[in-house]
């Protein structure tokens, strides 16, 4: 009995402590500053951009209609982060397109954290330049 009862009940009392670092807010993450300091502008965006979209796109060969807005600052869950974003068609397995879409790109201590579900309102108002190099990606 000994052992194995207790490693159970350590199981259970560990629980909640582990549950409660994996929890985060609706846009929380690991890199997220415990205080309100101002965040730095992203130096290197353009570069992480195209480092994570060649990850993030099932085919990053022959994207179409690609733009980028440059970082601003945006109030994100609260907290004032610089966000980016990226407007692009993506190629289908089929050889088709998808509509474009927008897609706003969070940085969070002047590094990529993370893309959000949709461009929404922190792209609302974003200005686009052409974004040749995503267009030009390969595998």
């Amino acid at each position: 009995m000994g052992s194995g009862i207790s490693a159970r009940v350590l199981a259970v009392l560990l629980l909640p402590l582990v549950l409660a670092a994996c929890q985060t807010d609706d846009v929380g993450s690991s890199l997220l500053p415990t205080d309100d300091k101002p965040q730095s502008l992203p130096a290197n965006y353009r570069s992480e951009i195209l480092a994570f979209m060649r990850t993030y796109l099932n085919n990053p060969v022959g994207v179409r209609e690609a733009g980028l807005a440059e970082p601003v600052q945006r109030t994100v869950g609260g907290r004032v982060r610089y966000v980016g974003c990226v407007h692009y068609a993506e190629r289908q397995s089929d050889g088709t397109y998808r509509d474009p879409r927008d897609r706003a790109i969070l940085f969070v201590n002047g590094r990529l954290d993370r893309v959000l579900p949709s461009g929404g309102d922190e792209c609302a108002g974003a200005v686009y330049a052409p974004f040749p190099d995503l267009e030009k990606m390969q595998r």
